[in-house]
């Protein structure tokens, strides 16, 4: 017979806490808390995220545009890979832009990407309604163990921020 641990029972941990490792890569591109969180899956694709310290989901911002035209000859959307070996994928670099947002406030900031790599697809349904992206990266770092305790001890963020990093 098994102990009963009082009637509670543990809760299951998410899809992303089962199955993704964080790495966080703190002011990106030397900017100030513009951090980006990176999920890594066990078969080592990566997922690039905005980390929960960044301004465009500490502030209320409202996101007006998301545009993934990188340059004149550069378009995230233009990427078409094809095979066993994904062939026809854009090569990226630590510093390569994946999209820029436009807040209703004026301010602009790119999503970097972070790891070198090759890549497979970009988020189109946050075109049609940018702010599903705010929405999802909230429910998404909601669950991390430790945001309670160090939102509750370093309400600033700037602390919070290089402890979840080393977490």
């Amino acid at each position: 017979m098994a102990a009963s641990t009082g009637g509670i029972s543990p809760a299951a941990p998410s899809l992303v806490d089962r199955y993704f490792t964080r790495w966080y890569k703190a002011d990106v591109k030397g900017k100030p808390c513009e951090d980006h969180c990176i999920l890594q899956h066990s078969n080592r694709i990566c997922v690039i995220t905005l980390a929960e310290s960044h301004p465009l989901l500490q502030n209320g911002k409202t996101i007006k545009s998301i545009n993934y035209q990188i340059s004149a000859n550069c378009s995230r959307l233009q990427n078409k890979v094809s095979g066993k070996f994904k062939r026809g994928a854009q090569f990226l670099t630590e510093l390569a832009p994946l999209c820029r947002i436009s807040c209703s406030d004026g301010e602009e900031y790119t999503v970097s990407s972070c790891v070198r790599g090759r890549l497979m697809e970009v988020n189109e349904n946050i075109l049609d309604k940018p702010s599903i992206l705010q929405e999802k990266i909230l429910d998404l770092f909601s669950s991390h163990p430790l945001r309670d305790i160090l939102l509750l001890c370093y309400p600033n963020l700037k602390k919070a921020r290089v402890l979840l990093r080393d977490y």
